[in-house]
């Protein structure tokens, strides 16, 4: 199982959201395109400034194609290597193994989506 999220904030900081996704198995350029049009239609098409670590999915060629062609509505900034600092949703996901995942031992991968989401929606409606 592999989780995606985002932390949406509206230009004029009127409002803030957590998008987020699981999947089974492992994200991949093809997914992950697909989870980033979420942000674009929960922000009613407003620019997006995305906010990135050096996964390789985030660094493969067909992205780099992909993101070319986005520029209208998405910005990308790269973290720099190594500074899991910078990236607000390292915070969510420390959060959650600290709370929904410490100590699960789950016997099926779906008890450990099902703690995970729990997880993502106490942050995401606080």
């Amino acid at each position: 199982m592999s989780m995606s999220a985002a932390l949406l904030y509206r230009p004029d900081g009127s409002q803030a959201s957590l998008v987020f996704q699981t999947k089974p198995g492992s994200y991949n350029t093809e997914s992950l395109i697909e989870f980033l049009t979420d942000p674009h239609d929960q922000l009613d098409g407003d620019p997006v400034t995305l906010i990135w670590d050096g996964l390789s999915a985030h660094r493969s060629k067909d992205m780099k194609a992909w993101l070319a062609t986005q520029r209208h509505w998405l910005r990308v900034e790269r973290l720099p290597a190594y500074a899991p600092e910078l990236n607000p949703v390292e915070q969510v996901w420390g959060n959650i193994k600290a709370t929904e995942l410490a100590n699960l031992c789950p016997e099926a991968i779906d008890e450990a989506d099902t703690a995970a989401r729990a997880g993502l929606n106490r942050i995401g409606s606080s």
